[in-house]
């Protein structure tokens, strides 16, 4: 259920509300009393990602069985295209 925020235009009393997504937003102050309420627009939490796979250094495929395997993770660096030099290249393209 989504958190809302919401702050009174007459007091400016403001406060959190678990709200169903389809129900009304609400529109008596609980401190005042007074029909000023408004719904404030916030950010909301991140999204949550959970298990293996959702960071930058994962790698899916056979990286990641070989590093559970406890072989080699990293791979050999291949020349760029248009160097035959593998080792001393900077542009060496790594896969």
């Amino acid at each position: 259920m989504p958190t809302y925020e919401y702050e009174c235009k007459s007091c400016g009393h403001d406060f959190d509300a678990f709200q169903n997504i389809k129900d009304e937003p609400l529109k008596v102050c609980p401190k005042c009393g007074k029909e000023e309420l408004r719904r404030l627009i916030n950010g909301g939490t991140g999204v949550i990602f959970k298990g293996a796979g959702f960071y930058a250094t994962d790698k899916g495929g056979s990286a990641v069985k070989s590093a559970k395997a406890g072989g080699p993770a990293k791979s050999e660096s291949a020349p760029c295209p248009g160097c035959a030099k593998s080792e001393s290249c900077p542009k060496a393209v790594n896969d």
